[in-house]
């Protein structure tokens, strides 16, 4: 089965910005971990004791080993990082999703294209045509 790809916003309805997923289970792991790629920002992860911050682009669950893969602040080169190694995950980064729901979209365009009509019927009256 492939890897997940980020192909779609997270369908969320607040931002996680701030928080910190530490595991008790296993399960808590992978909850942690879907929600880390499902973010629109970058994450801290302690990997092993040690933090590593960056924007986790890719995940599979299936692989064996488990694993994310994560770009590194300040580095072009993907790490893959095991799940097991992932100790906890704070969402550190800004969520540039937060608050770009559909709905802000097009209030947004319909704001824009009344903009756009009110210029031209100032500059057609300007010009004498209206």
């Amino acid at each position: 089965m492939p890897a997940d790809i980020k192909t779609a916003p997270a369908n969320q309805h607040h931002s996680l910005q701030g928080v910190v997923f530490t595991f008790q289970s296993e399960q808590d792991r992978v909850e942690g971990i879907d929600k880390a790629f499902d973010y629109r920002g970058d994450v801290t992860l302690t990997v092993r004791g040690e933090s590593v911050e960056g924007y986790i682009f890719n995940r599979d669950a299936h692989a064996v080993p488990p694993r994310v893969e994560i770009f590194i602040k300040g580095n072009d080169v993907p790490q893959v990082i095991p799940y097991a190694d992932i100790e906890a995950i704070s969402f550190t980064g800004k969520d540039t999703a937060d608050g770009k729901s559909w709905e802000a979209w097009v209030n947004k365009k319909e704001s824009e294209r009344q903009a756009e009509a009110e210029r031209i019927r100032l500059e057609a009256e300007a010009q004498g045509h209206l």
